[in-house]
């Protein structure tokens, strides 16, 4: 099982970290996002509950489906499908905490790489960790994208 969790706070209002973190459409201007598409728009906002985004990485391509929305303090997901690898998601969340001069931001994901033997012993720690590093470029993206 691979289990990611990434903290950083950055100098920026909250409302304005949930804006770019729940909107697909941002998801562009992280490091190693190549497309970033809304299949299905969410019941009650665009980005919310229910929507279903395609996010392409390149090396990897994710559907994952919004299944909590709290702006600005939650979003959560879970991703429904993968390529080239499959994987079973439980759930990524990202919580955001304001704070005096800025926003905590703690992202976590949990799952695994559905292949036997080899995803649970091995691409399960290369997940693990190209998803960190990922997450944590992303994160320090947000003050050059606000």
């Amino acid at each position: 099982m691979f289990k990611i969790k990434v903290e950083k706070f950055v100098k920026i209002d909250i409302e304005s970290v949930f804006n770019i973190i729940s909107d697909h459409e941002n998801y562009i201007n992280f490091p190693g996002v190549t497309q970033s598409i809304l299949l299905e728009h969410g019941t009650e906002e665009k980005n919310g509950i229910g929507a279903l985004r395609k996010i392409n990485l390149g090396f990897i391509q994710f559907t994952e489906r919004i299944i909590h929305f709290e702006p600005p303090y939650r979003m959560t997901y879970q991703i429904e499908k993968a390529r080239p690898l499959p994987i079973i998601h439980e759930k990524g969340e990202i919580i955001l905490r304001e704070e005096d001069e800025g926003t905590q931001i703690t992202w976590t994901s949990k799952g695994s790489v559905a292949i036997p033997l080899i995803g649970p012993f091995f691409l399960d720690k290369i997940f693990e960790i190209r998803g960190s590093h990922l997450f944590e470029k992303s994160l320090l993206s947000l003050e050059k994208i606000c």
